[in-house]
């Protein structure tokens, strides 16, 4: 009965951090090392889906009407720049991947990247805030978005969706909004490419052996319904308020990780 809780609180962990820009990937590590149990990369992957899914359901209208008047010039225009924002990180993700990379397993490279992350948020939405109110996707934000999902990759506690929001609202959106969705959008093939990776190459190497479904199965629903309410809750939050909450919530997470566990955890 422990282990189900401990599931179903990852399934929560996954759906609320996913797409808030908090760091999954380090919440995840903390969990990991605060009790929660080392799961699989199954797991992992399953639970990441799930949050994938729920934000392809938030945007299906969006997906949907880009796909069916994609003749129109606005709209071919913003489905080109994300598809170059996606090749930028699939083609890149490919080299990290074959230089062998991999991401560390310590508390403490985390807690910087929060803490860092935070302060990088406050300052790049304090010039952001400077700069016209434009809701535009340029070719420059498209490939800025590229990159900094490659960063946010390499670092776990960065953050995917706090590195591609405010680097477009740095180089060119200044609408929080615009820059959330263009971020979210360019996120859904980004990460089900990666999750399909993962599959691909478990699957070729037997990795699906030992698993338990039913716990896989009750992950997958929880962090689904958890993303799903987080993200629309945050899409409307981010119409009237600043991102600020988010950077002083990874400051002090940050900081009470150096202070509270032992070096080298």
């Amino acid at each position: 009965m422990s282990d189900l809780w401990h599931v179903v609180l990852l399934g929560i962990i996954e759906g609320i951090t996913e797409f808030l820009p908090i760091s999954s990937t380090g919440h995840l590590l903390i969990a990991e090392k605060l009790g929660l149990g080392q799961r699989s990369d199954v797991f992992n992957i399953v639970i990441q889906a799930g949050a994938i899914l729920a934000v392809t359901i938030i945007y299906w209208s969006r997906i949907w009407q880009l796909a069916i008047n994609i003749k129109k010039p606005e709209n071919l225009d913003y489905a080109l720049k994300l598809g170059v924002s996606f090749l930028i990180t699939a083609v890149l993700g490919l080299i990290v991947t074959k230089l062998g990379f991999k991401l560390p397993e310590a508390i403490t490279p985390v807690a910087w990247a929060l803490i860092i992350g935070g302060i990088w948020m406050v300052v790049a939405e304090y010039f952001a805030e400077r700069k016209p109110d434009s809701a535009k996707i340029t070719w420059k934000v498209a490939i800025a978005v590229g990159l900094a999902q490659i960063v946010a990759a390499i670092f776990p506690g960065t953050s995917r969706s706090a590195a591609t929001i405010f680097i477009a609202m740095l180089v060119g959106t200044g609408n929080r909004a615009a820059a959330t969705e263009f971020a979210f959008l360019v996120g859904i093939p980004t990460m089900y490419a990666a999750s399909a990776k993962v599959v691909f190459d478990l699957s070729r190497h037997g990795g699906f052996g030992d698993e338990n479904w039913s716990a896989l199965g009750i992950a997958f629903v929880v962090s689904t319904v958890t993303a799903f309410v987080a993200v629309k809750w945050l899409l409307r939050y981010i119409q009237t308020h600043r991102f600020t909450v988010f950077a002083v919530y990874r400051v002090i997470v940050g900081a009470a990780l150096l202070l509270l566990l032992p070096a080298g955890t």
